[in-house]
């Protein structure tokens, strides 16, 4: 079952275990700069809204009313990092695509898992993504950009502007291979596993798409297990509609979040970036999506959308996971 609470998708998988439920969040943060540099992770400043698309089904066209899912509203260059957390820690692989393109592979979309190459993330292992994996240890930040501007990743890797928004499979790990695997090893070494947080008009020619931005310091981890873990039979799916601000009021009445402060701003305030560590070793990287354009770098052809390539100094840098520290800091930064 898959339900919307508090601006969260929650995936609960109750006929595979009780503890099978994991949460995921959008949450709003800093557009870092396109300048070739590599930044450290920005915090988030909140979660993005989310709605059920079914509420306002007499203002959608026929396309969206077929996805099903939600919407979340977002403005044209503003930029988000997707959060994950679960269930005292059970495990599950998650895979995510943009315009139907894999954010971690760059190939098309299949609701399967691959692992040549690595198509999805593995939680608990991995918290968060914040962008493609483009390169081993380095990803490019998800930010918004008008469907048909040419400037998205579905765009540039398959040259048409179709489906956009953001696409979503969760597959839970197989009950028994969790009892066998998972709980015999707590018991042999005594070990809990590291867990993030407890889970406590024609409105189609208006829709959003996600494209890539600037280059940012994250590791997307190897599946330490094997594609035989994962209950692929029982996988949930949703997808995630991005509306531009217009639309979001149309549909909903109410106004879109504030948009984040500038790379600028934030560089003048000195506020916090973060590093996170894990024990797990990272994949390559898609060579597909290491030669998508960001935003600010495209042909001069291209319709231009605001670039942030300012000089930013990332002065305090807050590490996260760091190996020997028993305590794990809290990326979220509230103003």
């Amino acid at each position: 079952m898959i339900t919307l609470e508090n601006d969260r998708l929650m995936f609960r998988f109750s006929d595979i275990h009780t503890r099978a439920e994991c949460g995921i969040q959008f949450q709003r943060t800093l557009r870092i700069p396109n300048d070739d540099q590599r930044y450290p992770l920005p915090p988030g400043l909140g979660n993005f809204p989310l709605r059920h698309l079914d509420d306002y089904v007499s203002k959608l066209g026929s396309r969206l009313l077929e996805r099903g899912g939600v919407v979340m509203p977002m403005y044209q260059s503003e930029a988000l990092w997707i959060n994950f957390n679960t269930r005292q820690a059970y495990p599950f692989a998650i895979k995510i695509a943009t315009g139907k393109i894999c954010a971690v592979s760059g190939e098309r979309w299949f609701n399967h898992l691959n692992l040549d190459p690595q198509d999805y993330v593995v939680l608990p292992q991995q918290p968060w993504l914040d962008g493609y994996c483009i390169e081993k240890g380095t990803i490019r930040q998800f930010v918004a950009a008008p469907l048909g501007s040419g400037h998205a990743v579905e765009e540039q890797v398959t040259g048409e502007a179709i489906v956009g928004g953001i696409q979503i499979v969760v597959y839970p790990m197989k009950r028994d291979y969790y009892q066998e695997k998972v709980i015999e090893a707590q018991k042999r070494s005594r070990h809990i596993l590291y867990s993030m947080s407890a889970i406590p008009e024609d409105a189609d020619s208006q829709e959003m798409n996600l494209a890539a931005g600037g280059r940012m310091s994250q590791e997307i981890f190897e599946d330490t297990w094997d594609l035989q873990a994962w209950d692929m039979r029982n996988g949930k799916r949703c997808f995630v509609t991005i509306a531009n601000s217009e639309q979001w009021l149309s549909l909903t009445g109410e106004l879109p979040p504030t948009k984040p402060i500038d790379a600028k701003d934030y560089a003048k305030f000195n506020l916090p970036w973060f590093d996170y560590y894990g024990d797990t070793a990272a994949v390559e990287g898609s060579k597909i999506l290491s030669k998508v354009k960001p935003i600010g770098k495209l042909d001069s052809d291209g319709s231009s959308l605001p670039d942030e390539s300012i000089e930013v100094v990332p002065d305090e840098v807050i590490a996260i996971n760091q190996p020997k520290r028993k305590s794990l800091e809290v990326r979220e930064f509230l103003q």
